[in-house]
């Protein structure tokens, strides 16, 4: 004779295994109905409290609820459905959440910037050119090169020290292209990169070149000229730096830069 199996029956019927986000989720919506309820009966007591004439029809209507509540059958199928209502709500919910989490995924990365795209020295601001002029001689081994221009600054926008220990003194001439630094912008350096800051290797670098009479003056001071050809080039790694070029302090240089 065989015997026949009772099968268990349960409130939701196919899920054949545990989730734990979703029974997490479940927790957390039913702790929240919990607490909504709590503060609905709350709600109720203050105002029964307030209005007698509630209060009596609160009163009137909890037998009923006692009777409802007795019969079991109906208590079941409404708990059933209330958990059903509360599994499907938390089923949306991550749904929605693995369809944003799938989108994002879709979305290719930022193509990175070029690292070593050239710097536009002339859209820089004076101070922002001069920042930049101190930070290719910190690349290149002067480690305390710094930005001292401003008021009083006596022509030297930047000093440092190369490592063989010379005084590097250079002035920066942000200038758009059709301006040149002149003879009388050198003639205010070349009077005080020697005998005021005690250079060993005096520049002056300028956005927008140098006029023939600037560069006569400096070929006759040692003062280095660099424009824009030249700056490209220091920056990018194509010429060393300038006071590897340099001739002795108070020695005309063999080799001035151009415009």
């Amino acid at each position: 004779m065989a015997i026949p199996i009772r099968r268990r029956r349960g409130d939701r019927q196919g899920r054949a295994s545990f989730d734990l986000r979703r029974t997490s989720f479940g927790f957390a919506l039913l702790a929240l109905l919990v607490a909504g309820g709590g503060l609905a009966l709350r709600a109720v007591w203050e105002s029964a409290a307030r209005h007698p004439a509630f209060a009596v029809i609160v009163a009137l209507s909890l037998p009923a609820l006692a009777v409802l509540l007795l019969r079991r059958r109906r208590a079941r199928r409404v708990a059933a459905a209330l958990t059903e209502a509360a599994y499907d709500i938390v089923d949306e919910g991550l749904a929605e959440l693995d369809a944003a989490e799938a989108a994002r995924a879709e979305v290719p990365p930022a193509a990175p910037e070029p690292a070593d795209r050239p710097v536009d020295y002339a859209r820089l601001d004076p101070y922002a050119f001069e920042e930049a002029v101190a930070g290719l001689c910190r690349r290149d081994g002067c480690a305390d090169a710094e930005v001292v221009g401003g008021a009083g600054d006596l022509g030297a926008d930047v000093l440092g020290t190369t490592p063989d220990g010379r005084r590097v003194v250079i002035q920066c001439k942000r200038y758009g292209p059709t301006s040149r630094a002149g003879s009388q912008d050198l003639q205010r350096f070349g009077g005080t990169c020697y005998a005021v800051h005690a250079a060993d290797v005096a520049l002056v670098v300028s956005t927008g070149g140098f006029t023939e009479p600037a560069l006569d003056y400096a070929e006759q001071c040692a003062i280095l000229c660099y424009g824009p050809e030249e700056l490209a080039a220091w920056s990018e790694g194509g010429a060393p730096p300038p006071w590897e070029a340099a001739a002795p302090a108070g020695q005309p240089d063999a080799e001035v830069s151009g415009p």
